[in-house]
This record gives C-alpha cells, sequence and structure tokens, in this order.
C-alpha cells in the first residue's frame, strides 16, 4: 500500500484566511501522508486520486450551499468524505436545532420563521432582546441583536431576508455571552481544547459581515457541565461512523447553566494553535482512517 494522499479542503475565496490550514498540511506531511490543500470549487482538481478529502475551510459554503452540498455528495462517490455528506447536509441548516431541542438538550431557544410564512412583530421582542439570522449561514454573517422594544427594527431584518427566500432563526440574546463563549474542539469522539472568545454582536441593530468572528480569543478549561452539554450534543449528530472532528459552542443561560449556541461539523476554525497537541490528535486520526480505510 503506498503513502495515502489526503486533501485538505479549503474554498478559493478564504484559503488564505485559514490559519490552520498550513499547520494541518505541514503536520500531515511530516506524518508521512500525501496531503495538499484543494478548494472544493477548484477546477476539475480530481477529487477521485484521494484517499481521504478533509472539509476544513470552506467557509464560503453558505452562499452556494445547492452547489456545495452537490459538491459534498459527488466528492462522497470517489473518496471518503470527512465529515461524511449526510452530516453536512444536516448541520448546514440550523434547524437542526430544533431537532436537538427536541431530544431535550439545553439548546438557545429558537424559532424559525419560514418564507411565506406568518409572524407577528411581537414574536420578535424577548426582555433580553433577541438575535435574528439567516438559517443557513456562517461566521454570523446578516446576523445582528437587536435590543428590547426594538421589534420594528428586528422584523424588517426578518423581512428583509424572508424576501430573499431565506428562512430566519429568532433566538433571545443570552446576556452573559458578554463573558465569552466557549468553543469546545473534540477530535475523534474525544475532547482536544476549547478556547473562550469575546461577544461578536456588539453593536446592537448592525448586520455587519466584516466584523471579526473570533475576537479576543483565551484558552479555555470547560467545566464538567460544558464538558457534558457538549457531548450529549455530539451523541445527538447524525452519524454511524462517528465524527473526524467537531466544535460544540455554548454559552450560559441566566442560570449560568450551559447552552448549545451552534454545533459546527462541517467548516469549523478548530484553533489548533490553542491545544497542546492539537495538530498532532488531528493528523493521528486522519492517519488512522487512511490506515484503517475508514
Amino acid at each position: 500500500m503506498g503513502t495515502a494522499r489526503i486533501a485538505v479542503v479549503t474554498c478559493l475565496a478564504y484559503a488564505d484566511l485559514d490559519p490552520d490550514l498550513p499547520l494541518l498540511v505541514d503536520a500531515l506531511r511530516a506524518a508521512g501522508l500525501a496531503a495538499e490543500s484543494v478548494a472544493w470549487d477548484a477546477e476539475a482538481p480530481g477529487w477521485e486520486r484521494f484517499d481521504l478529502a478533509v472539509v476544513r475551510s470552506a467557509w464560503d459554503y453558505s452562499e452556494r450551499l445547492g452547489e456545495f452540498l452537490a459538491w459534498a455528495d459527488a466528492t462522497a462517490r470517489v473518496t471518503r468524505l470527512w465529515n461524511p455528506a449526510p452530516v453536512v447536509r444536516w448541520n448546514s441548516d440550523k434547524r437542526y436545532l430544533l431537532e436537538l431541542a427536541g431530544r431535550g438538550l439545553p439548546v438557545t431557544p429558537t424559532r424559525i420563521l419560514e418564507p411565506g410564512g406568518p409572524f407577528e412583530q411581537g414574536d420578535l421582542d424577548h426582555p433580553d432582546g433577541v438575535v435574528v439570522k439567516p438559517a443557513v449561514s456562517a461566521g454570523a454573517r446578516d446576523t445582528a441583536r437587536y435590543l428590547p422594544g426594538r421589534a420594528a427594527d428586528a422584523a424588517r431584518h426578518a423581512r428583509m431576508l424572508l424576501d430573499q427566500g431565506r428562512a430566519v432563526v429568532v433566538q433571545p440574546y443570552l446576556p452573559l455571552v458578554a463573558e465569552g463563549e466557549r468553543a469546545l474542539v473534540f477530535v475523534d469522539g474525544d475532547f482536544s481544547h476549547a478556547i473562550r472568545k469575546g461577544p461578536v454582536l456588539t453593536e446592537p441593530g448592525v448586520i455587519d459581515n466584516l466584523r471579526t468572528p473570533h475576537p479576543d480569543l483565551v484558552a479555555h478549561q470547560p467545566t464538567g457541565a460544558e464538558l457534558r452539554t457538549a457531548r450529549a450534543a455530539l451523541a445527538a449528530a447524525p452519524s454511524a461512523e462517528g465524527l473526524l472532528y467537531a466544535r460544540v459552542d455554548l454559552a450560559l443561560d441566566g442560570a449560568r447553566e450551559p447552552v448549545v449556541m451552534e454545533l459546527e461539523l462541517i467548516e469549523p476554525n478548530l484553533f489548533l494553535g490553542y491545544g497542546p497537541q492539537g495538530p498532532e490528535r488531528l493528523v493521528a486520526a486522519v492517519a488512522a482512517r487512511a490506515a484503517t480505510g475508514r
């Protein structure tokens, strides 16, 4: 058996913005694997020549969802895609939060507004304010929070998205986000490391697609409750084969209990530089899959 060939998948638009990409490619090569970064939207890259395709920074997927999901399905037919295509499809739409909540997981309360469906302006008000975002989005694009009493502004935001044919997520704003969002990273089902980041939606009523999506990063030691919540969320993900990597984003509710904000299984920043062995863990997991044919 020859050297395993690994595609580390990025995109043409944002490849230069992924700090983990060169880290991971170099670490895979140092482990004896033939790794290269390849954009999912590159012209005729020949995915069948790779033993594994590991999605890492396909950060434009939400802007081209149909095209990206078609790519995932097609690529999975000619090589092994991680995470698997069914997981990619499930995780690409934030309706999955309703499924997690239906299973009894602690999730930020979530309502989905559908294009053509009814809603009342009062549905977009809450004592702590609300967050409005597309159901398909990444990096807090087209997202804003609104202060209590600004339901009319929130409704205008929602109608703008609905008029574009996009489903809308409405959630109460969690004030304790001011203490930092937690992002717990798992590799091959095992906890690897975590970070805490500052609040993203710092200016109420402002849609800012140029904002820094991960401000003020620091390493974080998760609590037992945070680890339990993250593991429960991962257990609810639809993957009989397991997950190569995952990031679970948490915040604290009013009772200071962790709730799931996002379950990131497609192309999350894994903050590999913040784990004492972050790159090594991911490389070992990729190498194990290459060796076993998983």
